[in-house]
């Protein structure tokens, strides 16, 4: 039974990791923001952005009018066996479908000033495509 309440867990953390990604898509900066934690600590390469202001800051440049620079889905998430903490990871696309790094995110569940249950972003980082070691045979 506890294998079977991390599968239902995991793919609920997939279907939020959908949610989170089509803020991009859709060019919605505020309801991307909703998704993240208030110390949420995004890395890109060097950069580490801390605090959901932060981040909300520095990526409002990814939500400029126009196509989306890039989109992401999950391929793999766990979630931990007490079932309020999870890792998604997957690839990561130019707009032409292009593989162009992977990503990796780690949500908490809990409950928001307003009383709402919901998973928010704590850490998220993206590897380029370069800085990934390719697979083992």
């Amino acid at each position: 039974m506890p294998e079977q309440r991390i599968r239902s867990l995991s793919a609920e953390v997939s279907g939020v990791e959908k949610q989170f990604a089509q803020t991009m898509a859709d060019r919605d900066m505020d309801a991307f923001a909703a998704f993240l934690s208030d110390d949420a600590v995004f890395r890109s390469g060097d950069q580490l952005l801390l605090g959901r202001a932060a981040v909300v800051d520095t990526w409002r440049k990814y939500f400029q009018a126009g196509s989306a620079p890039f989109s992401w889905s999950p391929d793999r998430v766990t979630v931990n066996d007490a079932g309020d903490t999870a890792v998604s990871s997957g690839p990561v696309r130019d707009p032409s479908g292009a593989l162009i790094g992977r990503f990796t995110t780690i949500w908490r569940k809990g409950t928001g000033p307003n009383g709402n249950v919901r998973w928010r972003v704590i850490v998220d980082q993206g590897v380029p495509l370069l800085e990934c070691p390719p697979p083992k045979t």
